[in-house]
């Protein structure tokens, strides 16, 4: 691999910033359902993120075609810090953080979500051989959700802070004997602000020989926008795939940030122990899938594992809906890890070979788009109050599981000429 060391220094910048921030995305989430009461409210502030990030996603794509990738991580690492650290500040001066900067800390950080990730993947394909296409989305995908795995640990210890009943839950009372104080939501959030920083600073060391150089486009934001459905369009095959095979991670969103908070603490009566517990399993799995995807589909078509993928998420979807257990979430999030985080890498590996880079990322925009709009449809519906009262959260995980279902038969209807699609140059 030409740029290993490049990639390398990436990946570990990738992590220092996604360890606090895994934990910022678990404990807003909970800090709303459990602390503030307020589901409804977060309901309300997902959709609304997630409708403008509708917009957002639209530019995106063409700010990661445009312009160098590294400076886009520079940017939002530098963007990141400043914001995330006035809250924290506020925080410690006032004394707490007012909810509606803690809602602006979520949406600061979608924000830069739908950057990260779409810059991340072009970046990578950018200094990386084709051969080496499906070796690096492994690593990408292993080294983010080993990153997940410990800032899930994190989590659950820094949001409820270890006593008698947090020792119990995990099975150590009696073992260990030591007490953590919780933390506060602004200390949370200057760590934070804090790594976001040192991953700027690590980015300003990459250095790199692009293994092959595209034309760079300097059209208008609309026309390279037309560029990439245009392409899309051309290949309807491809969107077909692009836009199914997105299904798994457009629920599973909805699970983690929305719906999980509210099914741990209405349904199952838990506490953020079990919450933090699920995501960390839903890490491990989702990093054995990136270290065995391959292996275990090397003799399977992308198409066939991507479909197989779906039906195991429907089933554990639906196998949720009707069970009333921490051990069963627990189980399930470990199956969805291992489903979403395979059908990512290889979605994206798939689609890394058949589309040029230099319209990666305005393909990209067009099925992140297209995602968007499903997320705030069920986001909206999900954030009704009939579906935070008592169990009636068990409806949503239904819904999700029959959407996932419905998601797999383009796949099947065109399941013969997607195996031998052959586009890129």
């Amino acid at each position: 691999m030409q740029n290993k060391s490049a990639l390398y220094l990436l990946l570990t910048a990738n992590a220092v910033s996604g360890f606090a921030q895994g934990i910022s995305m678990l404990a807003i989430p909970w800090y709303f359902s459990d602390i503030l009461d307020a589901s409804s409210t977060f309901g309300t502030i997902y959709g609304i993120v997630t409708f403008l990030t509708l917009f957002w996603g639209l530019y995106v794509g063409t700010l990661v075609d445009r312009y160098p990738r590294k400076n886009i991580f520079l940017s939002i690492s530098l963007i990141g810090s400043l914001i995330i650290g006035s809250v924290a500040t506020t925080g410690f001066i006032l004394g707490e953080v007012p909810m509606i900067l803690i809602g602006f800390v979520f949406c600061t950080t979608l924000f830069i979500y739908n950057v990260h990730y779409p810059t991340l993947y072009a970046f990578g394909q950018e200094i990386s051989e084709r051969a080496n296409y499906g070796k690096m989305n492994s690593f990408i995908e292993i080294q983010g959700q080993a990153t997940s795995v410990i800032s899930g640990a994190f989590a659950a210890v820094l949001i409820t802070g270890i006593d008698q009943q947090f020792l119990t839950d995990i099975g150590l009372y009696g073992i260990i004997d030591f007490k953590l104080e919780a933390w506060t939501i602004h200390e949370i959030f200057l760590m934070d602000a804090c790594t976001y920083l040192i991953a700027f600073i690590l980015i300003l060391f990459i250095k790199y020989t692009p293994v092959a150089k595209e034309k760079t486009d300097l059209g208008s934001v609309f026309t390279r926008l037309k560029q990439g459905a245009s392409f899309l369009k051309n290949h309807p095959l491809l969107f077909h795939f692009g836009l199914g095979s997105y299904a798994i991670f457009a629920m599973f969103l909805i699970h983690i940030h929305q719906l999980m908070p509210i099914y741990v603490n209405n349904h199952l009566e838990a506490n953020s122990a079990v919450y933090a517990g699920a995501k960390m399993l839903y890490a491990l799995g989702a990093m054995l899938s990136g270290i065995g995807i391959r292996w275990v589909f090397k003799n399977t078509n992308t198409v066939k594992a991507v479909i197989i993928m779906m039906v195991l998420s429907f089933a554990v979807f639906e196998l949720i809906a009707f069970t009333q257990s921490s051990t069963i979430l627990i189980f399930v999030c470990f199956v969805l890890g291992l489903t979403n985080a395979g059908t990512r890498v290889l979605r994206i590996t798939y689609l890394f070979n058949h589309v040029p880079n230099n319209i990666i990322g305005r393909t990209g925009s067009v099925f992140q788009t297209l995602n968007v709009l499903i997320r705030f449809t069920f986001i909206t519906i999900f954030s009704l109050t009939f579906f935070s009262k008592g169990n009636n959260i068990t409806w949503t995980y239904f819904i999700s599981g029959l959407f996932i279902f419905i998601s797999i038969f383009p796949l099947l209807i065109f399941y013969k000429k997607l195996v031998k699609m052959k586009i890129r140059d």
